[in-house]
């Protein structure tokens, strides 16, 4: 097996802790159709698999197509301003990407957001420090797809063999299949460790600093 050096990252609860302005922009589309509001605990368990499956998750059971269509069109508008008011990189996660760096790893991002959503956060929060990122442009390269993790490679002019996928869910742990290459998943995010063994996942890093032990140290095992 070669030796890893390049690292994809999962954005949503792997880099970023989004899930205030994701709730927030989830309960801004609620209130305009005058239903209920979600607590951020039920937001957290819809995130994973892009907008429209965020939101017709969030919206009653039996919402016809065109409340759906219509609330994708409001979050849209409304997160794109309000994509920066509470998300914050995890503690840890800015001084792992340096050191990444500094080893020499090519880093990027694959994400189920939309593609200018990725590009923007990715560019404010963590500047030149992500080297190729990707967000979803088109229902059929949403993750478990592994399109996008084939572009990334492609655009960091890297391979299978030489690249660890990193994520907080079950769908990068079925992407990581899906494209043929090893995964790592992360303790702090969005679904919980016993939820991501459950599904599949062997190792799990329980903080920044333990991902970048077992990135940097323990190579052959991943």
């Amino acid at each position: 097996m070669r030796q890893l050096n390049t690292a994809l990252f999962d954005l949503d609860g792997t880099l970023l802790d989004t899930l205030g302005d994701l709730a927030d922009s989830v309960n801004y589309v609620l209130s305009r159709f005058s239903f209920e509001r979600r607590t951020d605990e039920e937001v957290k368990a819809f995130i994973g698999n892009g907008i429209p499956a965020l939101l017709r998750r969030a919206l009653p059971p039996g919402s016809s197509r065109e409340v759906c269509d219509k609330a994708i069109e409001y979050f849209k508008a409304y997160y794109r301003t309000h994509m920066k008011n509470r998300t914050r990189p995890y503690e840890g996660v800015v001084e792992t990407l340096r050191a990444l760096k500094k080893a020499g790893f090519k880093i990027g991002v694959v994400s189920n957001k939309s593609d200018d959503a990725v590009k923007e956060l990715c560019a404010h929060f963590f500047g030149g420090l992500v080297d190729a990122a990707l967000g979803s442009t088109a229902e059929d390269t949403r993750k478990p797809s592994p399109k996008m993790v084939y572009d990334a490679l492609a655009v960091l002019k890297s391979d299978k063999e030489s690249a660890v996928l990193i994520g907080d869910s079950d769908t990068d742990v079925q992407t990581a299949k899906n494209a043929g290459i090893g995964i790592i998943c992360v303790g702090w995010g969005y679904r919980s460790p016993e939820f991501l063994r459950e599904h599949g996942a062997e190792k799990i890093a329980a903080t920044p600093l333990e991902l970048l032990a077992l990135l940097t140290k323990h190579l052959h095992s991943v």
